[in-house]
């Protein structure tokens, strides 16, 4: 959505985290980005220039004098033509040279030459990593403005247990991703829930329902990348919760109420994605039950309506909510955002092959407090997630940030 067509000139490094730079390059491809590559003599001598060229399409560029490569793009033209600069990995050697003016090889020259932001991931041995000159020269490069994906703690290549391994390809991707985004809803402040919850009967067993948290968890990563601070309250799910976010699991209705309200007071938008239980066994068994007669019954109660009464105490703050529906769509959804005070109601028909629970798609119809109605066609649930957050951005803003063409 937001690196489509960008150029982003990649700088490899010599660290033995220079073969995750492969699986980036191609993340970026298939996003639709444009990338070239910059490879250091140490960089090729643990991945060859030609992996890169074979996934990125692209000439692979090593050499500061080379005249083939210097006459066809040359470094200035490398970095006039970035849109972002990536260096992954980025080495305790390659941040001293650039936070110190050095500019010895093709990748620190480009680097010293471009006007693009400039996004490190360092990787390196865990005590380089704490050295305080590599930590003074990152903070002289974080002064200048460049960004860093910090580095994850785990096993390093050279047997040491700490800090150092670079970030994940798709974890630098989803920070690419978030530079190059427009920062429209900075300083609002969204909560967010996704998920299902679950209702236990017993220890063991519970009333639940199909809802994998996909959708919510869509949102919080695209607020995130458009510069909100992002409070996400999920019911279970196996999903990996979006890097940034402010996360709190919860199992039940009553315990996704309490953490709703708890954090609501900070609040400027809400985001109700979540498929709350509108019911919970009465008594919950302590011991697991055994099975015995033919037919048992299972006395259910009413959980707490947490939309309503967000809608009841919502104040200026920006309320949108989620209709998963198998009938009258849209008289339905109609009517909920009515009864529930809601500035948005975001509705699927979860029958809709490509709009269930589940699937990384969506079939969506928007539907504002004056009554006009946005039908989407199927996409991606990231592309969903957009398109809500456009329409927030202008109910937020009180402006038309993005062009809203109504389908």
């Amino acid at each position: 959505m937001t690196i489509k067509d960008k150029t982003i000139i990649l700088g490899v490094t010599g660290g033995i985290a220079a073969y995750k730079a492969a699986e980036l390059t191609r993340l970026l491809i298939k996003a639709g980005a444009k990338v070239h590559v910059i490879m250091t003599r140490g960089a090729a001598e643990f991945v060859t220039p030609l992996t890169f060229q074979t996934l990125s399409k692209n000439p692979v560029h090593t050499d500061l004098f080379s005249l083939t490569q210097e006459a066809e793009v040359g470094h200035i033209s490398l970095a006039d033509r970035a849109d972002l600069f990536v260096i992954a990995p980025a080495t305790a050697n390659i941040i001293g040279k650039i936070a110190n003016g050095i500019a010895d090889d093709l990748l620190t020259t480009s680097v010293m030459a471009t006007k693009a932001p400039v996004l490190l991931a360092p990787a390196m041995n865990c005590n380089m990593y704490d050295n305080p000159i590599v930590q003074g020269n990152m903070k002289r490069l974080k002064d200048y403005g460049h960004a860093f994906i910090d580095s994850e703690t785990g096993e390093l290549a050279c047997g040491y247990e700490g800090k150092g391994r670079m970030a994940e390809p798709s974890d630098i991707l989803e920070e690419i991703e978030a530079i190059l985004s427009p920062k429209d809803l900075k300083g609002e402040k969204i909560l967010i829930t996704a998920g299902p919850t679950y209702e236990a009967i017993d220890p063991v067993r519970f009333i639940g329902n199909r809802s994998s948290g996909k959708m919510g968890y869509a949102l919080a990563k695209m607020a995130l990348r458009r510069g909100a601070d992002v409070a996400l309250i999920s019911g279970p799910s196996p999903l990996k919760p979006p890097r940034g976010t402010r996360f709190i699991m919860v199992e039940s209705a009553e315990e996704m109420r309490s953490s709703a309200m708890a954090n609501l007071k900070d609040a400027t938008a809400v985001i109700m994605t979540a498929a709350v239980a509108d019911y919970r066994p009465r008594n919950t068994a302590s011991e697991k039950m055994k099975k015995g007669k033919e037919l048992l019954s299972i006395d259910l109660e009413k959980t707490e309506d947490i939309l309503s009464e967000i809608g009841k105490k919502k104040g200026k703050r920006l309320l949108i909510g989620f209709a998963a529906e198998t009938e009258n769509l849209i008289a339905n959804a109609k009517k909920k955002l009515k009864e529930k005070n809601l500035d948005l109601i975001v509705a699927n028909n979860v029958k809709e092959p490509g709009a269930g629970f589940g699937v990384d798609t969506n079939i969506v119809t928007i539907i504002d407090r004056k009554g006009n109605v946005e039908k989407l066609p199927k996409m991606s649930k990231e592309e969903v997630a957009w398109r809500v957050l456009d329409r927030m951005s202008v109910e937020v803003l009180g402006e038309r940030k993005f062009r809203i063409k109504l389908l």
